[in-house]
């Protein structure tokens, strides 16, 4: 299914074309493509290099670890991507080495799973990330230390025919892409002013 977006200006097809499925196949992904993954989080930028982000990976592969890890999603997000091949939790180192706040660490950890989506499309694979997290769930039974928080899930495998979903979620798979226009967010001067180089 092609939901490549339709953009103001051009921009780098993997981002035009990443989107965030339901529908997955259950084919497996492979070993080396996860460490490709894994690699492209790993070279993200973050403040102080500090590189706040860490992952929790289970694939079908493994049932039981699966199962653990889509336990800790709402029961929403479970319906779903219990078919991806693979589920990721993304957890954010929030202190430093002092134990002061690291302001930046969410930041990062959004820069790094970026860095995966982007690298999961190079390789024929889609990404869902989910903010229907049971956070805390999460990290009792992944025993989490403290100074550490879980924050999103994120679903990986290849794309799946909609029509495998329950009626109300492939309404959803088959919506179109939609955006806020880019003078809702792009100021120059003053808060809510356009500057003079966006398209009109």
């Amino acid at each position: 299914m092609n939901k490549t977006a339709e953009t103001a200006a051009a921009i780098h097809k993997l981002l035009a074309k990443r989107w965030s499925p339901r529908a997955f196949k259950p084919d497996s992904v492979e070993d080396e493509d996860l460490v490709s993954l894994m690699e492209a989080a790993r070279w993200s930028p973050s403040a102080g290099n500090m590189q706040p982000w860490h992952f929790i990976v289970a694939t079908k592969d493994q049932p039981e670890e699966f199962q653990k890890l889509l336990g800790c999603l709402v029961e929403g997000n479970q319906r779903w991507a219990k078919d991806a091949p693979v589920l990721m939790l993304a957890v954010a180192k929030v202190q430093d080495e002092e134990g002061d706040e690291n302001r930046c660490a969410t930041h990062d950890v959004g820069l790094a799973a970026m860095s995966l989506v982007v690298q999961a499309m190079s390789l024929g694979l889609h990404c869902h990330q989910m903010a229907g997290v049971k956070r805390k769930h999460a990290a009792e039974v992944y025993d989490v230390p403290g100074g550490f928080e879980v924050w999103t899930a994120i679903a990986v495998g290849y794309l799946d025919d909609p029509d495998e979903l329950p009626d109300d979620l492939r309404e959803r798979e088959l919506q179109p892409r939609v955006r806020r226009p880019l003078e809702a967010f792009v100021f120059s001067g003053a808060w809510g002013e356009s500057p003079r180089w966006l398209p009109r």
